[in-house]
């Protein structure tokens, strides 16, 4: 069974944009970790000077900073292939993914009981200067199967993509979580941490503390932890130089809740006089009723961090009543008739940028005949290049390349004056895309809200026609006066 991820080198910024890719590739050529460099090879460059073969590819075509280069690794299942083996199906890998496209570095690794192989290539196609695009499930679609092909056909086990892309999904789910800021689980993570330090009198106690928090433990190179409710372990050390374990050593022994008042002062309190005019203006009674909702629910703070993962429904709904507020507070609304007029404005905000957007989208397309000439150009470029150094092999590239030049000239610009133009509508267009999603949420809060007041009042109704009813069943019964 052999498991490939891929990953990517970011820019280090001016000074040395390429940094992580130059480290990537001599860390994977270390002679030691591959047989004596008996399994190393590379494709559109020379092994010893790769890197620099790479950065001149990016010069070449103008593009040395973003994404610097990728790193793919194919783990193989210990003890079920050989280093021979494993190099021959990198090195298939290789030929079948990147089609001989881009400059390329790979080797094996043998020294450890898991022989796994490293690919790294670089971020700019070496023929056409365009940049490398990995997708959104490319992983499911192209990467791992080819692993799983080649492994069949040399007699290994694969892996099964379905049950890995779910797995890949609860781990998004888990990220874009924390990355909206809903479950802070390294700052939960650090509170139970300085918590156990305080109740623990060694460290054999304090993972036993943590344990009865419902933590997972490991206790290998690294002190790692998992907390409940997520699906991978945290190594400590990532946390702050506080927590790593050697650290945590030292605090278990030194710190106590003396320690811990004296070091970790909470915020006072301070009131502050405000002049009668200066005070905030009452809140209505629709802005009270969801600022109490959101009061209510204020208790979730007094929960243990550590079973925040049990009261995620709590937390959504949470978030959801202080949009809805905010919106309240916003606009003014202190209504049902300032909600509705509200409602309408951005519905009617909502037309006038779907207006604009298709005026934007008509303008943007009177160049882009034009873009797809200077694209062309760009295709052409180290052709050009070549011509002008003295090569007459490239003289139809050549002549293309003045014509279309000489084109976007007739019109008026130049290349550079082409690719500003470009960069500009590229702002603008996401400026307009910020805008309509500004926009579709505040209507979408709004049609909340209206929605809510209208169950509000029919449960009202409800509730006063139960109640004239039970008067009706509850009032005693006037005997009926007969004449005779």
């Amino acid at each position: 069974m052999a498991i490939t991820k891929i990953l990517y080198m970011k820019d280090c910024g001016n000074h040395d944009p390429g940094k992580h890719l130059r480290q990537a590739i001599d860390y994977i050529l270390v002679s030691e970790k591959t047989g004596e460099n008996m399994y190393v090879s590379s494709v559109n460059c020379q092994v010893p000077y790769a890197y620099e073969q790479m950065k001149a590819t990016k010069v070449q075509f103008g593009k040395t900073d973003k994404r610097q280069g990728y790193h793919i690794i194919i783990s193989f299942e210990e003890g079920e292939v050989d280093a021979p083996t494993a190099f021959e199906i990198v090195g298939r890998f290789v030929d079948e993914y990147l089609k001989d496209q881009y400059q390329t570095v790979y080797a094996v690794h043998d020294n450890t009981a898991h022989i796994h192989g490293h690919i790294i290539f670089n971020s700019v196609n070496f023929l056409n200067g365009k940049k490398f695009r990995y997708e959104k499930g490319d992983w499911a679609k192209y990467i791992q199967p080819i692993t799983n092909r080649l492994c069949d056909e040399y007699g290994l086990s694969t892996i099964s993509v379905e049950r890995d892309e779910a797995e890949s999904s609860e781990k998004y789910t888990e990220w874009r979580d924390g990355r909206d800021g809903r479950f802070i689980w390294a700052d939960m993570i650090k509170r139970d941490l300085d918590a156990c330090v305080l109740q623990a009198s060694n460290f054999d106690e304090f993972v036993r503390i943590l344990q009865d928090k419902g933590y997972e433990v490991k206790q290998n190179k690294y002190f790692a932890i998992k907390p409940p409710g997520l699906t991978r372990f945290r190594r400590c050390y990532r946390l702050g130089e506080e927590y790593a374990e050697e650290r945590l050593r030292e605090r278990i022994v030194s710190e106590d809740m003396k320690y811990y008042q004296e070091h970790h002062h909470e915020a006072r309190i301070v009131r502050v006089m405000i002049p009668y005019h200066l005070k905030r203006a009452k809140l209505s009674g629709m802005q009270r009723r969801y600022f109490a909702r959101l009061y209510r629910l204020g208790k979730l703070k007094a929960r243990p961090y550590s079973q925040a993962y049990k009261y995620r429904d709590e937390i959504r709904k949470m978030h959801k009543l202080h949009d809805q507020y905010m919106f309240l507070a916003d606009h003014e609304i202190h209504s049902e008739e300032d909600l509705e007029k509200a409602y309408a404005a951005l519905m009617s905000k909502k037309e006038r940028l779907k207006a604009a957007r298709s005026m934007f989208y008509k303008e943007q397309a009177r160049y882009r005949v034009l873009w797809k000439k200077a694209d062309r150009m760009k295709e052409l470029l180290s052709a050009e290049i070549t011509f002008q150094n003295g090569d007459t092999f490239f003289q139809s590239e050549h002549e293309e390349y003045v014509k279309l030049q000489s084109e976007i000239e007739a019109q008026g610009y130049s290349f550079d004056e082409l690719e500003e133009l470009r960069d500009y509508y590229k702002v603008k267009a996401s400026e307009h895309q910020e805008f309509r999603k500004d926009c579709s949420k505040k209507i979408r809060i709004a049609e909340s809200l209206i929605r809510e007041a209208d169950e509000d009042k029919a449960r009202a109704g409800s509730d006063a026609r139960q109640e004239i009813n039970k008067n009706k069943i509850d009032k005693p019964r006037q005997p009926v006066k007969r004449t005779v």
